[in-house]
Formats: C-alpha cells, structure tokens, sequence
C-alpha cells in the first residue's frame, strides 16, 4: 500500500527516532527526541491538552502534558505515534493537517546540533502536499510580520502572496526550505531573499512558526 506524505513523514520520524536515541538534540528549543515525540503524542491523543499550541493561555497544559509523557517509556511512546490513532491522521485530514507537522519534526531530528545530514530529494507528493498547505498555513504564520511577503519556488517559479502590500519580501527556495523558514527553522533553511532591505529585515527579524 502507498504511504500518503504525512504517513511516510511519521515513518521516517519515528525510525530516526529510535535510531538517535530520546536523549538526542532538536531543533525545538530545549527538547529532546523524548520531549519532541512526547509533544506529537499529546497532540494527536489529547486534544484537550493540545489546545495549548495555539492558546498561549493554556500553553502551561499543553507543557505539563508533555513532562508527564515524557516519563513513560520511550520506544512505547514512539510506537503509539507511529499507531497514528488519532482524528487527525483520518483519511482526509491527514494530509493537511499532519504532512507539514511530521516533515518540520522530521528535520528537527534531522538537522540537530552536531549531526551530519544533507537535504532530502522528497518525493513529488510530498512536495505537492507541503505547497497546497502553505496558502492556509503560511498566511496564518506571517500575519504579524508586518511587511507583505510573497514566496517563490526555486523549481519552478510558481509564487505565492502570502501577506499582502506593496514592494513584498520574497523568499525564494525549494519548497521544503520554504516550510521549515517560515517555521521558525531560519538557522538551517536555505533560502533567498529578494525585496527591500527593510522589509527582509523585519522578516527576519519576525518571530515567525505556531
């Protein structure tokens, strides 16, 4: 059977995480692989306690969750997100709601501190499932940017408007490293900047991710 994008990213997370280790750096601040895995199983089985990614109010509920996950055992916490028993890997759902989330973790683990690694050839349906969630996704992560902003992709020159104005920032690279940019992965994301100075440096200077 054909692994969908989100499918094949969670695979892929999970084997590298058992490979690494639950002690391994991240990208995600001050994380482990213990916390990271930690943090996509609370998100996928509890969504009372999830709902502290996106409300800052309840971030403590969300933070508390993962601690105590993060206590169990950690290959039982990697086969229960590899399991994908939640609402949001339905048939449907899936694709949108959990390709971007599993490629940008993936590439946390990929791309820690000291570890050696080159980018990925992603398959195209990977690479189709990362673009058609930027429209939502990416308008929602730079709405406080201040400065309009537009992408472009490296591989075929398509663009994209994501905040709107005059004399826009456009950031220019292959779509995986558009993602992880405009994810707050600025330190590893090759990507270009074309605009006025002043807008790209508001850009970068912008807290951008979810």
């Amino acid at each position: 059977m054909t692994r969908s994008p989100a499918r094949l990213e969670r695979d892929q997370l999970c084997d590298l995480a058992l490979a690494v280790g639950p002690d391994a750096p991240t990208l995600c601040g001050a994380w482990d692989v213990r916390h990271l895995m930690a943090h996509l199983l609370v998100r996928d089985r509890q969504p009372h306690n999830a709902v502290g990614i996106f409300a800052r109010a309840l971030a403590g509920r969300h933070d508390d969750a993962v601690d105590t996950t993060a206590r169990r055992d950690f290959a039982t916490t990697v086969e229960a997100v590899r399991s994908a028993r939640s609402p949001l890997a339905l048939p449907g759902v899936d694709t949108l709601a959990n390709t971007i989330e599993y490629f940008v973790h993936h590439e946390d683990v990929r791309r820690r501190a000291g570890a050696t690694w080159q980018p990925r050839t992603l398959p195209d349906s990977t690479v189709k499932a990362l673009w058609r969630a930027l429209p939502v996704i990416g308008r929602v992560i730079v709405r406080d940017a201040d400065v309009p902003v537009q992408v472009r992709r490296s591989d075929t020159g398509t663009t994209l408007q994501l905040r709107r104005g005059e004399n826009p920032v456009v950031l220019v690279g292959e779509v995986s490293e558009i993602v992880l940019y405009l994810y707050g992965r600025g330190a590893v994301a090759d990507v270009a900047f074309e605009g006025p100075d002043a807008h790209i440096t508001a850009l970068k200077a912008a807290d951008l991710g979810l």
